[in-house]
């Protein structure tokens, strides 16, 4: 008896899922498995969150961002930013601790330059600083009021005139 009450439910829910399937258009479908996806992957990400499992969450959570598209920032975007982040929290030169205060100048050295702005040596003028103005684009603190896109900003432009001054003058 409860087994054939369950598969009556089940017979009822997938006729009317093929049923709401087959009478709505291809966008909206598209836009609620959109949805779906971007639920399922925040549900996902924060129940890995708080297991502990931070490495494994992000996927969901660079899915969510390229779902939500924040400010035109496509999930490779927001990919390379996180890179970059990351790389200037491993150099030392943009900690937690120094989200909130203002810095003198930091030396920038040519390899860290480079890598700042993800150019190989022996490029020329031009692709410096059309690297360097794409990533002003996405962190320059009139776009985003946060105060670690200020320091980004900052290093950006001291690694674009570092190169520039040491290797076009």
């Amino acid at each position: 008896m409860n087994l054939f009450l369950i598969g009556i439910i089940i017979f009822v829910i997938v006729y009317l899922f093929l049923n709401w399937f087959a009478r709505t258009s291809s966008k909206k479908i598209a836009t609620t498995i959109k949805k779906i996806a971007v639920y399922l992957s925040l549900i996902l990400a924060a129940l890995l969150a708080i297991g502990g499992k931070y490495i494994f969450s992000l996927p969901f959570l660079f899915v969510i961002l390229s779902g939500l598209k924040i400010k035109g920032l496509t999930a490779l975007q927001m990919f390379q930013l996180w890179r970059l982040i990351q790389f200037l929290k491993n150099s030392g030169r943009f900690s937690q601790g120094q989200f909130g205060q203002t810095q003198g100048s930091s030396s920038v050295t040519n390899d860290e330059a480079y890598k700042l702005l993800g150019l190989k040596r022996g490029c020329s003028k031009d692709e410096v600083l059309k690297a360097a103005n794409q990533l002003q684009k996405k962190i320059h603190p009139d776009m985003n009021r946060d105060v670690k896109t200020e320091r980004l900003s900052q290093l950006v432009n001291e690694a674009k005139e570092k190169i520039i001054k040491t290797d076009f003058s």
